[in-house]
């Protein structure tokens, strides 16, 4: 069964830069070597203050990424306030970790990046497909064109990049990805999180590298 399953690809991206993230992933959806959908959405808002990337079983992340946005807006009417980056982290974490170990023919596979800013500033998570979390300081991508896009981030990133510079990197490293990866495709999409809030800042299709 395992070896009759179809396997999913992508490349998400996430960026710590010296006055914001930036999170970034292609547009393409696969089941094994079939492009079922060429332009999708990966990059999603799940708060004012937050986004995040999919990879993974389809069906399992649209619906985790529903009950996070429902599960933060219940958090933010009990509370009184805002949910900190930190905690919708958690929240999603305990969702994937759930989710992975249900028992099922189809074991429901799913990895987020999570970015965002609360009070005590700018955070990027990354909620690995087994419900583990890692808070990262610097840069992380997943998906199939992620050892690609890993040699670009790897060479060009410096901590002290500007937004600017951080978008340009980010669309640099996926496209890498797209030239090489045939599970990745279909074009870039790129949202910033920044002092003013957050921001698509790209969202076109791909023929030939991307420059910003």
């Amino acid at each position: 069964m395992k070896d009759e399953q179809l396997k999913t690809g992508t490349t998400t991206v996430g960026l710590v830069c010296s006055d914001g993230i930036v999170l970034g992933a292609d547009r393409r959806a696969t089941t094994g070597n079939y492009i079922a959908i060429k332009h999708t959405d990966k990059v999603l808002q799940v708060a004012d203050n937050m986004v995040l990337t999919i990879a993974g079983s389809v069906s399992d992340a649209q619906l985790l990424v529903k009950l996070i946005k429902a599960e933060l807006q219940l958090k933010n009417l009990k509370t009184h306030r805002d949910s900190t980056v930190k905690e919708a982290a958690n929240l999603l974490c305990g969702m994937v970790y759930r989710n992975i170990r249900i028992p099922s023919m189809l074991p429901g596979v799913s990895h987020f990046l999570l970015g965002g800013k609360d009070k005590e500033g700018f955070h990027l998570y990354d909620v690995y497909a087994d419900g583990s979390l890692t808070e990262i300081k610097d840069f992380v991508c997943s998906g199939s064109g992620s050892v690609i896009a890993w040699g670009v981030l790897e060479l060009m990133y410096k901590p002290d990049m500007n937004i600017e510079e951080a978008k340009s990197l980010v669309a640099k490293s996926i496209n890498s990805a797209l030239q090489r990866d045939s599970a990745s495709g279909g074009g870039i999409t790129i949202f910033t999180i920044t002092e003013k809030g957050v921001e698509k800042v790209v969202d076109k299709e791909v023929n030939s590298d991307v420059t910003l």
